[in-house]
């Protein structure tokens, strides 16, 4: 039992209706049982966690989506990968001296690219 002192200064003791014992409350064979029931150690597995991957928004979608695709699965993966980044290589150079033949800056210049490559998305070009 515990007692407590309220506002006003008077002494109140607490009660309570639990009267058993805590340890008690299993005994006996169903004690037993439900030891051996619980596992006496819990192994945690390292989380699964797939990797990052840069996906086209468009994948699968636009005019060019399944010439790129049929292209990919003709030449392969690993070539086709390649021959892609050669040709973006290739535009952004002609991004570049486009924007050097009109007087762009370095920002327009890279807004340009940013929008040719929204294009190509759009167009399946990235499929």
């Amino acid at each position: 039992m515990a007692a407590s002192i309220s506002a006003n200064g008077t002494r109140s003791t607490l009660t309570s209706s639990f009267h058993g014992s805590f340890g008690t409350s299993i005994a006996g064979d169903d004690y037993l049982a439900l030891i051996k029931s619980v596992p006496n150690h819990v192994r945690l597995g390292k989380p699964v966690r797939s990797a990052p991957m840069m996906k086209n928004v468009n994948e699968g979608k636009g005019l060019f989506a399944p010439l790129v695709v049929v292209a990919r699965d003709v030449i392969g993966k690993k070539r086709f990968n390649q021959l892609r980044g050669k040709a973006i290589a290739l535009h952004s150079q002609v991004i570049t001296e486009f924007c050097k033949a009109i007087g762009a800056d370095a920002k327009q210049r890279q807004g340009l690219i940013r929008l040719a490559k929204k294009n190509g998305e759009k167009l399946g070009f990235l499929a």
